[in-house]
């Protein structure tokens, strides 16, 4: 899996499935279409969604493992790369693909509001897993792009291209919320974990030799990617996750006010702060009084 396939062009990715390219910055790819193949790793210079139909050995994206099985969707942001290990095994893929080439979407809405559908930048094993009945809508929704890429090009076709794909993300945002919900066994416990790690945090000297912990650092903690974990907060709490470290840090720093031997800038150098000014701002945002009035209230 060391040597790399780039794939800079919907064209290009056309052309390695077999495929015929029908528009230059889109298509629906039909993999079963591609020859048998082993396992690499691909650059994608465009938005690719995956819907696989074979298990075919282990999806590698990022630094983690994707939790990938038969059925589910794979999501790729322009300029990701992924890895498929067969195990030296050859596999006849199966299923399709979704790849769409930003140019398509500039000045439209989907455009706009592209970044919105956080789980292109999940980097670790947040695939979609779909119901019988999910897996019906998505094709359907794919079935009308193709239905529009064969149709003869007039000022309509790009418009309902892209509208079809925005209404395709749409669904999978409604999948994903289920899946939040559905997934128990897996989600249990994460926002425990999180409450742990930080009271873990503060009672250690990270905060002197970190700083304050992030909503990065909290998530890789907790083996997470970082837009992963801060919907599954925001989900759970209505808070986002910078938010809840804030409330946390807070919580801490009124318990260490109380200490009359020390200063108030060194409870800040000591939460984490690099400039206690920085620490007094965001108290007051807080709490309504600064550090000094507040240990002076109470």
């Amino acid at each position: 899996m060391d040597n790399m396939k780039r794939f800079e062009t919907i064209s290009d990715y056309n052309a390695f499935n077999n495929n015929e390219t029908l528009h230059p910055l889109v298509n629906v790819v039909d993999l079963s279409k591609a020859n048998p193949r082993q396992g690499a790793k691909m650059y994608f210079g465009f938005y690719t969604i995956f819907l696989k139909e074979v298990k075919c050995g282990d999806l590698h994206y990022g630094r983690y493992t994707y939790d990938y099985q038969e059925g589910t969707l794979v999501f790729l942001a322009p300029g990701q790369v992924a890895g498929m290990n067969s195990n030296g095994e050859t596999y006849q893929p199966k299923g399709y693909a979704l790849v769409f080439h930003p140019d398509l979407i500039y000045g439209t809405s989907l455009g706009r509001h592209i970044q919105e559908y956080t789980f292109f930048g999940y980097q670790s094993n947040e695939a979609l897993h779909l119901s019988e009945r999910e897996r019906k809508i998505v094709l359907d929704c794919f079935a009308k792009i193709e239905y529009e890429l064969e149709h003869t090009i007039d000022k309509h076709s790009k418009r309902l291209i892209v509208s079809n794909i925005e209404l395709f993300l749409d669904y999978c945002i409604r999948f994903y919320d289920r899946q939040f919900i559905t997934r128990d066994t897996i989600h249990k416990g994460i926002l425990e974990r999180f409450e742990h790690l930080l009271n873990g945090y503060f009672q250690t000297d990270k905060p002197h030799t970190i700083g304050l912990p992030s909503v990065a650092y909290c998530a890789n903690e907790l083996h997470l990617s970082t837009s992963y974990f801060g919907d599954l907060i925001k989900k759970g709490t209505g808070k986002t996750a910078q938010d809840y470290i804030q409330s946390k840090v807070i919580n801490v720093a009124k318990e260490r006010i109380f200490d009359q031997s020390k200063s108030v800038s060194q409870v800040a150098y000591e939460l984490g702060f690099k400039y206690p000014q920085h620490f007094t701002r965001l108290f007051k945002q807080r709490v309504g009084s600064t550090p000094n009035e507040y240990r002076m209230l109470n």
